[in-house]
């Protein structure tokens, strides 16, 4: 969980690669400079960690690599305060402090068997890459992938080198759209909202486990559509990221009525989002 016993204590990670995935979003992928930490160190898609620049302040992001990939972890961030600032001055070789892994997981050794509806929004694809290339990586336990995927421009997607590997893809699915207003000339995707193009594309949900992530808004106005094609809301699964600070419950930041999302989440189904209190 963390360099020592004391769990304040971050490892010490080395940042080895900076890939500029949109305007004022990119991934970092990091490496433990001791051995002995990469050693013992592991994690599971769907938990989050805390990245740290000495001296600014640490902030909170999923784990956006799979846990089928080890050596390395990866975050995807989008620069908007101090530390986010902080850390997207950095250059490659620099080093990052990072506190994890924290929180529940996507439980993916029971959806074996099953067809996956991933649907995301913009900056909220990185939850959703750790699981995808997590089932990617063990593809013959999944069976149909389909992922419907959006953001407010072309130039907003993020992963887009993934997009195209995932686009040519026989054994994926793969939609693609911009909001209204939002393509370019040599645009081949869909045009619209997210919400709109699943209920176009209408996944059947047959043994079919959906995944969403996204802005409060889009989640809003996907859920009637998930529902409407007959999927069960213990069969919806999302992840929240959102308020939370700490990462162990302490700070009192994320918790909604006597929920802790950094401890009781991120990952929830749609059944026990309908349980927490009207401030969600």
């Amino acid at each position: 969980m963390c360099s020592s016993t004391n769990t304040y204590v971050p490892y010490s990670m080395r940042l080895q690669k900076i890939t500029q995935e949109a305007p004022g979003v990119k991934t970092f992928r990091l490496e433990f400079i001791d051995p002995a930490d990469a050693a013992r160190f592991s994690f599971k898609t769907g938990q989050f960690a805390e990245y740290s620049v000495f001296g600014e302040g640490e902030s909170t992001f999923c784990i956006a690599s799979p846990h089928t990939r080890t050596g390395y972890v990866e975050c995807t961030f989008r620069q908007a305060g101090r530390v986010t600032t902080a850390l997207s001055g950095l250059e490659e070789g620099d080093v990052v402090g990072f506190r994890g892994p924290y929180g529940n997981t996507f439980p993916i050794d029971d959806w074996k068997g099953k067809n996956l509806v991933f649907v995301a929004g913009g900056i909220a694809l990185p939850p959703m890459r750790s699981v995808i290339w997590s089932c990617i990586d063990n593809r013959a336990d999944y069976k149909n992938i389909t992922i419907v995927y959006g953001a407010k421009t072309v130039d907003d997607l993020v992963y887009k080198h993934e997009l195209d590997e995932w686009e040519q893809r026989e054994d994926i699915n793969l939609h693609l759209t911009v909001d209204p207003g939002g393509s370019t000339p040599d645009w081949k995707g869909r045009v619209g909202f997210v919400p709109t193009i699943l209920a176009e594309v209408a996944p059947s949900s047959e043994n079919t486990i959906a995944i969403v992530c996204g802005p409060p808004i889009m989640i809003k106005n996907t859920m009637p559509v998930l529902k409407q094609l007959g999927f069960s809301e213990e069969h919806i699964f999302t992840t929240l990221e959102n308020r939370m600070k700490c990462g162990i419950g302490k700070c009192g930041r994320c918790n909604i009525g006597s929920t802790y999302v950094c401890k009781d989440g991120p990952v929830f189904t749609a059944a026990q989002l309908a349980q927490l209190p009207n401030e969600f």
